[in-house]
């Protein structure tokens, strides 16, 4: 159905309608454009950043975009203009991680690029692999920042990455937590960022389409661009030297401890969960068949790229 405007153009409502939705996606969900409020919010308290990153603050757009996947999906222009905000976000976001210094800068434009991913996932019809992503991101994310709170508190609130170095030695358990989110953000086989992450690539690989081709370009960039700036960051932070008088102060570094019991059990917790929940549940929630997620996404049957992805 068209909805006329003064002239010659008509746009059909539905697409009129997505694409009302598609803005306030964005701007929730921090895609290109009005991403810039999300890095700023890391500046609060380190738990309050892992919620922020982690639960329903900013998952919220991607969230609209699935539940509202019958509307979507009979808006076939929106659905492109989806799909390519998604694949710009996730490399953009990939790229400007590679030269933060803040610790959790560098976490907080990971998060815009997962939500790209997310959000290119949803252009391409696939709603399930976008929910999946986004439970699967909130576990290794949470791990990601409670991590950083925990170096961040064991080197007197400094956060430049720059100035630390070898707090592999004094902070073991917060290094393992920090390496098996780094491996589950990068998508290494078998931990639960590869069950996901790498499904949405193989999605946009297997719909065929000019948007999904370039979907997956920006996407395989992105990830080569996350693997880099995580495997930097941990190296940055536990490797290395840490007499060296550029990477931080002896003063500072003979107070260094690793986190208390309150904090560590959560660190063990997320860390067992970013290494087993995706592969225990990627057969119920993204399987061929699974009617995990009854009627609350609708996919149209032409737009049913799963099987090309298997």
């Amino acid at each position: 159905m068209p909805f006329p405007f003064r002239g010659a153009v008509s746009l059909p409502l539905l697409d009129l309608l997505a694409a009302g939705l598609l803005v306030g996606a964005v701007g929730k969900s921090a895609q290109i454009g009005l991403h810039t409020w999300l890095p700023d919010a890391r500046e609060g308290p380190t738990p309050v950043s892992a919620l922020l990153h982690a639960a329903t603050r900013v998952t919220a757009g991607v969230f609209l975009l699935c539940r509202c996947s019958p509307l979507i999906e009979f808006a076939p222009h929106t659905s492109s203009r989806i799909t390519r905000i998604g694949g710009r976000t996730a490399f953009l976001a990939a790229t400007t991680g590679l030269v933060q210094n803040d610790l959790k800068r560098v976490i907080a434009y990971s998060t815009c690029s997962q939500l790209g991913y997310r959000v290119l996932a949803a252009g391409l019809s696939g709603y399930p692999v976008a929910m999946f992503h986004l439970a699967n991101h909130a576990f290794f994310k949470a791990l990601l920042f409670l991590g950083a709170g925990s170096v961040i508190h064991a080197m007197a609130d400094e956060q430049d990455r720059r100035k630390r170095g070898g707090l592999v030695r004094v902070l073991p358990l917060t290094y393992t937590a920090r390496s098996v989110g780094s491996l589950a953000l990068m998508g290494t086989p078998f931990l639960t960022g590869f069950y996901s992450k790498d499904v949405i690539l193989e999605l946009a690989y297997g719909s065929f389409t000019l948007e999904g081709r370039f979907a997956h370009t920006l996407g395989t960039l992105a990830a080569m661009g996350t693997a880099f700036y995580s495997i930097r960051l941990v190296c940055l932070t536990f490797l290395g030297t840490p007499t060296d008088p550029a990477r931080g102060s002896r003063v500072v570094y003979s107070h260094v401890h690793e986190a208390p019991l309150p904090r560590a059990v959560p660190l063990v917790l997320l860390s067992r969960a970013s290494i087993v929940i995706g592969y225990t549940t990627r057969d119920m929630r993204i399987g061929v068949g699974t009617d995990f997620w009854g009627n609350s996404l609708f996919t149209l049957p032409a737009h049913q790229h799963l099987l090309n992805a298997e």
